[in-house]
């Protein structure tokens, strides 16, 4: 009797184990913030999970905090600002994507705290990328403290297939779990 239940305790772990590994590798895993690129919105530390299973059938949405793979060891987590066939720039602190002027209402905040002028240097895609709009099946990424940012600015767009998830759930420190947008 002792060892029959012995063995279904140890199923059933093993399943438990198994669901975890999956979950974890297919659906949706941890990722913790390093860094200050992207205050105020997330903070150094910030733990979050990452939504691995929503791009599969969906792509990025402008503004989606988005986790990617920056390099083979380090992963990046920014904001969407462009998408496929956008031009975007950057003129006397105003964003433009296809040549028209759009809010950013999660920087209103952080820019009025800080005495940094300007908040965000005037660019155009064209001039970082060589490119006139961003290509299909990619994105173009900012961090929210865009003046300790390393995104697209540098790194150019991002095509999908690096892109590992939508990140917008922060879950420690547990006195701020929130969802952030």
């Amino acid at each position: 009797m002792a060892k029959s239940e012995s063995w279904e305790w140890l199923k059933a772990v093993a399943v438990a184990l198994i669901l975890a590994v999956v979950i974890r590798y297919f659906f949706f895993a941890p990722i913790v913030v390093d860094g200050q690129s992207m205050m105020p919105t997330l903070e150094h530390n910030d733990r979050m999970i990452v939504n691995k299973i929503g791009y599969t059938i969906s792509e990025p949405d402008r503004f989606d905090i988005v986790v990617f793979h920056a390099t083979e060891s380090k992963d990046y987590i920014k904001r969407v600002i462009g998408l496929p066939g956008d031009t975007v720039s950057y003129q006397e602190d105003t964003l433009y994507i296809n040549g028209e002027p759009v809010e950013e209402p999660h920087l209103d905040d952080f820019k009025a705290a800080t005495n940094e002028s300007p908040f965000t240097h005037d660019f155009t895609l064209e001039d970082l990328t060589g490119l006139d709009e961003i290509p299909e099946g990619h994105v173009f990424v900012l961090g929210d403290n865009r003046q300790h940012s390393k995104d697209s600015r540098h790194i150019g767009v991002i095509p999908y297939d690096e892109v590992v998830g939508k990140a917008n759930f922060v879950f420690w420190p547990f006195n701020d779990v929130r969802i952030v947008n």
